[in-house]
């Protein structure tokens, strides 16, 4: 097949593009270059974090894999599309109070919507990655989207957005590895990336710093307001919600005999709410912007296991539809911290069957 990879520099797709090129397919692999260059101001006034999928080197590192396999390598401009479907909403998102993923929106903006259409133009069959997830078409001829055998490296969070029409352009060829057998192939190829540590932080976010994002980019987002109590006694300020989110407790700056811990962000009141650890549990959420893989809304309740941030273990919960493409979510169990502006993804067993955001 005519196959099209998107690689990172890391491990993973560096291993995808090897993987392909070997199996005979006629493989490019390509970059997306989401950051201004060096003689432009960065979109945080900063450098990407190296060693992620946004810095030099990973494009450095990239290319050179392409060399040694032998397949033809381009670097595809994306700042602009990177910019307003992830850093802009990641920023205003916490200006708003809520708390967003910008790999889920990096996936759902740049990687699997542009980037495939690119693809088609292209006259490119499949669109492989390195994520971890696995894509498999049923007897019926529709996809499902799986965990991944490696369970402690299962992407599928970041894409339960995937449809239909994707899935079936897509290639996981990692998805039912482990990681360690990605590293010793990636060695029997020869490749540079094969013991390349992995980067945890967010690319456009250097040393986890998201405030610092903020300020620069919104600096009215410093703007003082009272920390209430669960009953609304003013505690004391804070300064900026956006600077803050649920289930924190450091940096709250106010003495008390019990830990204390932010349990809602007001946006009308700009107010920070604190609590006990008791304030943090629920059993419902409301979830919104809801994509379903198989591309068909439930008219029933469903039961499912329910992720609601990316290092979320899942709950047995029962999902609601609501009219206004809205669901309610009833866990079994009391879950801590359900933050606003985060995903909320279901599962049945190994399989993702959609997702949407959190709204409270």
């Amino acid at each position: 097949m005519k196959v099209l990879v998107a690689m990172s520099g890391g491990v993973d797709s560096s291993y995808v593009a090897a993987l392909m090129k070997s199996q005979g397919h006629n493989v490019t692999g390509v970059t997306m270059k989401v950051w201004q260059d060096k003689d432009k101001a960065c979109p945080t006034d900063a450098e990407p974090v190296e060693n992620s999928c946004c810095g030099a080197e990973a494009m450095h590192d990239a290319r050179s894999v392409a060399s040694v396999m032998g397949f033809p390598y381009y670097v595809l401009n994306y700042e602009d599309t990177f910019k307003a479907g992830v850093i802009d909403h990641f920023v205003d998102e916490y200006l708003q109070g809520r708390t967003p993923n910008p790999c889920v929106a990096c996936n759902d903006k740049v990687k699997f919507d542009p980037l495939l259409k690119t693809a088609m133009g292209l006259e490119m069959e499949k669109l492989a990655t390195g994520h971890y997830a696995r894509a498999e078409q049923a007897a019926d001829g529709s996809w499902k989207l799986l965990k991944a055998a490696d369970k402690s490296k299962d992407q599928t969070y970041f894409l339960y957005r995937l449809g239909q029409e994707q899935l079936s352009r897509l290639l996981f060829p990692i998805g039912g590895m482990l990681k360690e057998d990605v590293r010793k192939g990636s060695e029997s190829f020869g490749l540079s990336t094969a013991w390349k540590a992995e980067s945890m932080d967010i690319c456009f976010v250097p040393q986890g710093d998201y405030g610092e994002v903020i300020r620069r980019l919104r600096p009215e987002a410093a703007q003082e307001g009272p920390v209430l109590s669960t009953s609304g006694e003013e505690l004391g300020k804070h300064q900026g919600i956006a600077f803050y989110t649920v289930g924190q407790r450091k940096g709250l700056g106010i003495a008390s005999a019990a830990p204390l811990y932010v349990v809602r962000l007001d946006k009308s009141k700009n107010a920070v709410v604190v609590g006990d650890e008791n304030d943090l549990l629920s059993k419902t959420a409301r979830v919104g912007a809801l994509s379903w893989v198989s591309g068909k809304t439930p008219l029933a309740p469903v039961s499912a296991s329910v992720k609601i941030r990316s290092s979320h273990p899942g709950a047995a919960a029962t999902i609601i539809p609501l009219e206004g493409g809205e669901c309610e979510i009833h866990f079994e169990q009391a879950q801590r911290a359900i933050t606003p502006g985060q995903a909320a993804v279901f599962y049945a067993g190994d399989e993702c069957l959609g997702g949407g955001v959190i709204h409270g």
